[in-house]
Formats: structure tokens, sequence, C-alpha cells
């Protein structure tokens, strides 16, 4: 079997050192400049590599001065004991160490392009060193060759060994970050007391914006709305709460500060995914906006070139708060036209109801209607014999405009 690349490295490694054959002589002058080398060898990294030049103060220095004292007493162990080998090896502390050194450099946000730097510097530096102090023995070419594969064989395991660590630790991070966003974004739709936000944002690492507002929309068209949305915008798939029509798979997104002059923008990256905008409420009221949002999709509200902005239907949203108030409303108000023809009273409830809105203007009533002005005044007249003063009582006109300010349910 060949093995995994890192496992064909480290018998690289392995077989190199054993060809080595280094003398007890070199081996113990080697040693006797490990703690030079490595001052060398880390002023030379923090002199080069911008991320680490101010490295040599702090805890940072340490880290660094310890990683290359602990890499390069390891290669001295496995230049003077190539025979050992399994979790005995020579390599063994050293790659830990490569590997945990990897894993910090993560968590302070450093990229690997920076760690590969190091150690390429670290390789050359610490190559210079080690090798003039090889040939005040006289050690022969053919011995220095190798020498030379050896320290660059063990650098580029090293290498491999930090950027496993370093990957790890972003995977790993990555994922408890997105549990941590996840239990946020389920609290905030649940409507949450503040002080567990407040713990649940910290713990996740999260900016919080000044607003929060909530579009939901079907979950095939959710990454494409993320893409073009702030990068503080959480998202929900599964276990929406009060969420009880029969719907497609539906996600709810909270998009960061969705007032003012952002949200014609924000509207624009929800457009033609079927979504439906709540208002923007401050983030810890998330729920408000989310209950908003479903609220207009239970009631069926259009949606405008694929969305449907709540701002926009505010009074339909308030008239419809409570169904059966509403319908009783119009029954009452509607009941002097409970006696005509199904036909001849749906023409005069949509008569009285452009009536109302253009405040009794006729012409301005006609082109709603779509209707001969004529027309409208013979409707009017009919209303007028229907209803006798009360057409002229505020009480009564201000119960009808409620009534009538959206268009009467499909079923009449």
């Amino acid at each position: 079997m060949k093995g995994s690349p890192q496992e064909q490295k480290s018998r690289r490694t392995t077989s190199g050192a054993a060809e080595l054959n280094l003398d007890e002589a070199t081996i113990t002058l080697l040693r006797s400049r490990l703690t030079d080398v490595a001052e060398q060898t880390v002023r030379a990294i923090t002199v080069e590599v911008p991320a680490y030049a101010d490295a040599l103060s702090g805890a940072m220095g340490a880290n660094i001065t310890s990683a290359v004292e602990l890499a390069l007493r390891g290669f001295l162990r496995l230049a003077g004991n190539p025979a050992a080998s399994g979790t005995g090896s020579p390599l063994t502390p050293a790659l830990d160490g490569a590997y945990a050194l990897g894993r910090g450099e993560a968590r302070s946000g450093r990229t690997m392009d920076a760690l590969l730097a190091a150690y390429r510097i670290g390789a050359r530096e610490s190559w210079r060193q080690f090798s003039a102090a090889a040939v005040e023995t006289g050690l022969p070419s053919e011995t220095m060759a190798k020498f030379a594969e050896l320290v660059f064989a063990y650098i580029d395991e090293l290498s491999a060994a930090s950027a496993a660590g370093h990957a790890d630790e972003l995977a790993t991070t990555g994922r408890v970050r997105e549990r941590y966003l996840g239990r946020l974004t389920a609290s905030l739709l649940r409507g949450d007391p503040s002080h567990q936000l407040l713990d649940r944002a910290r713990r996740a690492g999260w900016e919080a914006p000044r607003t929060l507002a909530a579009a939901l929309l079907p979950t095939e068209h959710a990454s494409r709305a993320l893409a073009n949305l702030d990068d503080r915008t959480l998202r929900a798939d599964e276990d929406l709460p009060d969420l009880h029509e029969q719907q497609p798979e539906t996600t709810v997104l909270l998009v960061a500060d969705a007032d003012g002059p952002r949200r014609p923008a924000i509207a624009a990256a929800l457009r033609r995914h079927g979504a439906y905008l709540g208002p923007a409420k401050p983030w810890t009221q998330a729920r408000a906006s989310y209950l908003r949002a479903l609220r207009a999709r239970q009631l069926g509200l259009p949606t405008s070139a694929g969305l449907c902005d709540t701002d926009d239907h505010l009074t339909t949203l308030v008239v419809s708060a409570d169904p059966e108030a509403l319908a009783d409303l119009r029954e009452r108000v509607l009941a002097p036209l409970a006696d005509l023809r199904r036909s001849s009273g749906d023409r005069l409830v949509e008569t009285l109801r452009a009536w109302l809105l253009h405040r009794g203007r006729r012409d301005e009533v006609a082109r709603s209607l779509h209707v001969h002005p004529q027309t409208v005044r013979y409707r009017v007249s009919q209303l007028r014999e229907l209803y006798g003063d009360r057409l002229e009582d505020p009480a009564t006109v201000a119960a009808l405009t409620v009534a009538l300010s959206v268009p009467p349910p499909a079923d009449g």
C-alpha cells in the first residue's frame, strides 16, 4: 500500500535520516548551537514575514520561539537516532507541536500563507546555521547533500502538520460558530428575553446590528438571496415557530439594518425570490418582524415582481388582524344590500368602496371602475336610497371605510 501523502512524507524523512549517519561529534556540536540557531531563525522570521513583525514581544513571540526550538530539537533527535520509529519516533513531539501551532494560528486569525512563509525562511536559516557548524567537523560533501535534503524534508513535514492543524481548527471553529448562530436565530424567532439574546450573540461572535427584518422565502431561493445580503444576516431553515400553514419548504432570513436608505437595496436583493419581507425592528425584537411577514403570507398578500414588502400593506394587515371581527363589520355595514341579487350587490359594493376611497369624486370613481360617470351617478343614487341619511353619518362612513378598505375575500 502506498499510504497517505503524510505517511509517504514521514517515510521519506525517516529513510533520509537513516541514510545520513552523522557522527557523534557533529551531533554534539549541532546541539551546542541549537539555542543560537533558534534565535537567528526567529529573528529572520520576524524580519521577513510581515504577519510576525512584532512577534518577538508578547505571547506570540514566546509561541514562535518555543515552536522553533521544539522543531530544531526534534530534528537533531531524528538525525542522531534515525532508527527510532512509531509513536516513539523523534518526529512525534515536533509534529504534534506543528499541528498545535497551525490550530493556534487559525484561532489568531492568521492565514496559512504567513505560517508557510515562516517555515520556508526557517528552513533556509536553520540550514545556513547548521551547515556552517557541520563544515567545522569536516563533514563530507555527499553527507552534506543528504543533510540538506533531510532539513528540507523535515520542514516540509512540519508544514503539512501545521496545515492540517490550521484546517481542522477552521472547520471546528466554523461548525461551533454555526451552532451558536443557529441557537441565536431560533432564540430571536421565539422572542426570548433580551439578556438571553445578548449572551447568545456574544457566544456566536455576532456583531449585532441596529435592526433586523425577517424575510420568509422558499428554501430553494435562500442561498441566492443570501449572497447579496449583509454578512450579519442570520438564517433558519427548520423548526420555525408559529409556522402552521401548508407551504413549501420555508427559510427565514433575518436581515441586518433593512430600514431607511438601505431598504430599497435589500428589497431588490429579495425580489424574484417569492419573499415576504417584514418591518425593520430593533434586533432584540426580530420576532415582531417575523410574525408580520408570516401574517402577510398567511393572508396571501400579493407579491410584486416576486416580493411582498409588508411596509406597503400596513392597512390590509391592520384591518385583517381579526378576520372574524372584520367579517362581522362587513356584514353589519353592508346589511342594506343583503336582499339584492349577488351580481347587483357586488357592483354596488365595488362602487361604494371606490366612492369612499375617492371621496365622492365621480370622474375618479368612474376611471377606477372603468365605467361611464353616468353609471357611477346611477349606482350612487341606488346606494343613497338603500342607506338613506346614514351615508352622511361620520360613524357609518368610518365603519364602511374600514370594512371596505381591502377587497372582500374570494368567497364573498
